[in-house]
């Protein structure tokens, strides 16, 4: 099911802030930056930091078919915690609770494939 892992996103208070810290500690410019979201690439790693979330990190795990992952998730105990939603460019995401109380996210980047 999982292919691997190229997403991790933390959630943050204070955007700004945050913009300063990564942009300092990974030594990049965002590459996108919004009132929703902000992402820098690291390698084949994105890392995003989301003013509009107070769970996380979370790391999302890249998986062909978002819809049959998250059920086989929920059918091995995972709670859905959202369930698949588009946040835009095709891309899908879905985030569940794990045994150990851990989220974990899936999504489904087209351009992954």
């Amino acid at each position: 099911m999982a292919r691997n892992i190229k997403l991790l996103v933390y959630p943050v208070k204070n955007v700004e802030k945050a913009k300063a810290f990564y942009g300092k500690f990974l030594d990049i410019e965002p590459y996108v930056e919004g009132a929703y979201y902000v992402g820098y690439r690291v390698g084949d790693v994105e890392v995003g930091l989301d003013p509009n979330s107070s769970v996380g990190p979370i790391a999302y795990t890249d998986v062909k078919d978002i819809r049959s992952s998250l059920q086989a998730m929920i059918e091995v105990g995972a709670e859905t915690v959202q369930d698949v939603k588009d946040v835009g460019g095709g891309m899908l995401i879905a985030r569940v609770k794990t045994l150990t109380v851990m989220l974990l996210g899936l999504d489904n980047n087209q351009s992954s494939y």
